[in-house]
């Protein structure tokens, strides 16, 4: 027992503590690249695999630049497990960094543990190998809040460094805006906070400049993106509209919409089908994929070719049917928050070419915790509780040196969570992932920041009382003598 406590005690001290969390996190890192091996996917990612191997041209309907990373780390390595790998590294670096900083900030060694522990939580822990642009998403934003709590403890003459970490910020939400088109409703909190860690009172200049650089880095690389892959336009909005009219209009409606936007025979009947299956299959969304007609050979762009009707339909029946719209979307909504699903993705799929088979056993274990502790927890996986938490983060910070970056986790949460009511198309836990992320970051960092402002608060009252207390009486010297008298009488 003396041996690891002695241990225990090396391992506390403050200069090495550090390195402590960084071993853990390597090793947290090490046994999650082992459990996703070679990494999971689904239908969405089995399809951006074959653009990376260039067995499929790159389309727009997923992120180019994920396809165009995946290609480069595939020529690098040899393998396609690569990407899942690199997922994985950059959320341990991440949460290592924040809770590096946490622990120089707060002194707390349990504070700084549980920050890691965020990458163990089965809402985490169950897309961590899963190779999804929401995940990326994710990672992308949880790392650029690192290099802000970096930033928050710069001395202030380190000015070379604090461009640097503005760069490497601005690279990180440009990332995530280049995979999810409405990642910009999380982004950019994530963008004021960086920036008000770099410089707490940023002046006009400032903020111009460090605008500036992320309008820029995400223009170039969407446009060097744009060059190197050169991908197929889909037009995947179309989805969406397609959506709207099947569940707002009536058949009859869809019918005559159609007609009026002088659309081909051919794509009226097969507004009409849409509309006939998606009603009595009670198929709230996903229209394209659940009730569309579809031609297996004509691939994604086929809905695109036709998104100009379905946006004339749209402009000419929306607007007069605004109370349909709002009820539906809400309906929709109403769904995802309280009924979602697919909170856990299996391993890679039998016919997929140029990836191996996860190890059945090690996926076995992971099914077993996720949709154990869903069972169990089932609030963990839900919407609506993740919207409540994000909500209480931005009206109830606390008032401890953590208050500005929960705030901004937040409205990040929040702001990313209700861009979904006009636009989400299923119920999937995957569009909650960054938002549950960044909840549980800010709930641990309200409890790290109000129990050290409870400390210092004990600590100032310590020393206050201490003040008060004369220093002859502090130093015995004011007491009364001790009896000295033996038990005899004698002294």
């Amino acid at each position: 027992m003396r041996p690891t406590l002695r241990m225990w005690s090396h391992l506390s001290d403050r200069a090495l503590w550090p390195w402590a969390l960084a071993v853990i996190a390597a090793f947290c890192g090490w046994v999650t690249v082992l459990l996703f091996s070679p990494g999971f996917l689904s239908l969405d990612t089995v399809d951006q695999l074959q653009q990376a191997l260039g067995k499929r041209p790159v389309t727009d309907w997923h992120p180019p630049v994920m396809a165009l990373l995946w290609r480069a780390l595939i020529e690098v390595t040899g393998r396609p497990g690569a990407m899942a790998a690199l997922q994985s590294a950059v959320l341990w670096a991440a949460l290592w960094t924040i809770a590096w900083r946490v622990w120089a900030r707060t002194g707390k060694r349990v504070g700084s543990l549980a920050i890691l522990a965020i990458g163990l939580a089965p809402y985490v822990m169950n897309f961590t190998g899963v190779v999804w642009k929401d995940v990326q998403m994710a990672f992308a934003l949880l790392a650029a809040c690192a290099v802000a709590f970096v930033a928050r403890d710069l001395p202030a003459d380190r000015i070379r460094m604090r461009w640097a970490l503005l760069a490497l910020g601005v690279l990180l939400i440009a990332y995530a805006l280049l995979v999810r088109k409405n990642a910009v409703l999380a982004g950019i909190p994530v963008f004021f906070l960086l920036v008000r860690a770099l410089w707490p009172v940023p002046g006009r200049r400032k903020w111009l400049i460090s605008a500036g650089a992320l309008i820029a880095a995400a223009v170039v690389s969407s446009g060097a993106v744009s060059a190197v892959a050169k991908p197929v336009e889909t037009r995947q909005f179309s989805q969406i509209l397609l959506d709207d009219l099947v569940h707002v209009l009536s058949v009859d409606e869809v019918r005559v919409a159609a007609g009026k936007a002088a659309t081909t025979p051919d794509f009226q009947r097969a507004m009409v089908v849409t509309a006939k299956r998606c009603l009595p299959e009670n198929n709230l969304s996903d229209a394209y994929w659940r009730c569309y007609p579809r031609d297996p050979a004509a691939g994604p762009t086929e809905l695109g070719r036709h998104a100009d009707e379905l946006t004339t339909m749209w402009s000419s029946e929306m607007p007069h049917r605004l109370p349909q719209y709002a009820e539906y979307r809400l309906q929709v909504f109403s769904k995802v928050l309280f009924q979602g699903r697919y909170t856990f993705q299996n391993g890679s799929l039998a016919d997929t070419p140029g990836i191996g088979e996860p190890d059945e056993r090690r996926m076995q274990m992971l099914r077993y915790y996720v949709v154990g502790m869903g069972q169990d927890l089932p609030i963990l996986f839900a919407g609506w509780f993740w919207l409540v938490v994000g909500f209480t983060l931005m009206f109830r910070p606390g008032r401890g040196m953590y208050a500005m970056p929960v705030r901004v986790l937040g409205i990040s949460a929040v702001t990313y969570l209700l861009g979904y009511l006009p636009t989400v198309p299923a119920g999937d836990f995957r569009y909650f992932y960054w938002p549950a992320l960044a909840g549980t970051l800010g709930l641990l960092l309200v409890w790290l920041g109000r129990t050290t402002a409870t400390r210092a608060v004990a600590q100032d009252a310590a020393a206050a009382q201490a003040d008060l207390v004369p220093p002859r009486e502090r130093a015995g010297e004011g007491a009364a003598p001790a009896d000295l008298t033996g038990v005899d009488g004698r002294s």
